[in-house]
């Protein structure tokens, strides 16, 4: 069997292995996906009217459910990786990779198997939460299938992203409680980047902050592919943003999975 047979089999078996891991321990995945739900609920219901009036329009809940479920979207995929830091934690704690190293297994199959059981999670995670979206009255502007394409795959490339970086906090975290500590930034960010208010309608001196982080180029992005608002310079910001943080993620977890 060639080498490259080899990788694929043996990352196919762990992907499917964390696949398995998802299905008999969901209540991480559930906890996780519960939190962007709850949010929607609750900004769309209770803050609607009011948020809706203060970013410049009328008291519309309509359209304050168009402005906040593409935030959201990429908040599910922040969400869903921390379970990935902390499933490679306990991987790493319990000694089941320690176990991998003396099998006669493709040694980067361990890796991939987590990132792509990840990125599969994330994208149903998102087609779930989009689905809530769609069901409160979420609905595109005359997307075209190019434009949800593109959305579709800046979605995914940003959870492809986000899970190597997540992966390496996995392996550098001494247990999973710190894996999930350390994993926090992923579901604090998109808090303080325009998923719920614009980046003008925040003070000053934060602006730059909010504008420039990884998630508020990708939110303005989706917005701009599904509802038509201007992109400008955010594609160009989002797909730098999912470039290199992926680079970084992958150097970093492979430094530190081949240092351990």
């Amino acid at each position: 069997m060639s080498a490259l047979a080899l990788a694929v089999r043996d990352s196919s078996t762990m992907v499917r292995r964390n696949l398995l891991h998802v299905r008999r321990y969901p209540s991480m995945t559930l906890n996780l996906l519960l939190t962007p739900v709850v949010l929607l609920l609750l900004f769309v219901y209770v803050f609607g009217d009011v948020m809706s009036a203060g970013i410049g329009g009328s008291a519309d809940r309509s359209a304050y459910i168009a402005y906040v479920v593409p935030g959201l979207l990429l908040m599910t995929v922040g969400g869903t990786t921390i379970g990935t830091a902390v499933s490679v934690a306990m991987d790493m704690t319990e000694g089941i990779i320690a176990r991998f190293r003396t099998m006669a297994i493709h040694r980067g199959s361990v890796l991939v198997g987590h990132v792509v059981g990840s990125v599969l999670q994330c994208v149903m995670s998102v087609v779930l939460v989009g689905a809530v979206g769609v069901a409160i009255g979420f609905r595109s502007a005359d997307a075209s299938v190019l434009e949800w394409l593109a959305a579709f795959g800046l979605l995914t490339g940003f959870a492809l992203a986000l899970t190597w970086i997540a992966v390496g906090m996995g392996l550098v975290s001494p247990n999973a409680e710190a894996a999930s500590n350390n994993a926090m930034p992923l579901i604090f960010l998109p808090l303080i980047s325009s998923t719920f208010v614009p980046v003008d309608a925040m003070p000053g001196w934060f602006q730059p902050i909010a504008e420039y982080q990884p998630f508020t180029p990708a939110i303005e992005t989706l917005r701009g592919l599904l509802l038509g608002t201007e992109i400008g310079h955010n594609g160009w910001l989002a797909l730098a943003w999912c470039l290199g943080l992926a680079v970084l993620g992958y150097r970093w977890s492979k430094a530190a999975y081949d240092r351990k």
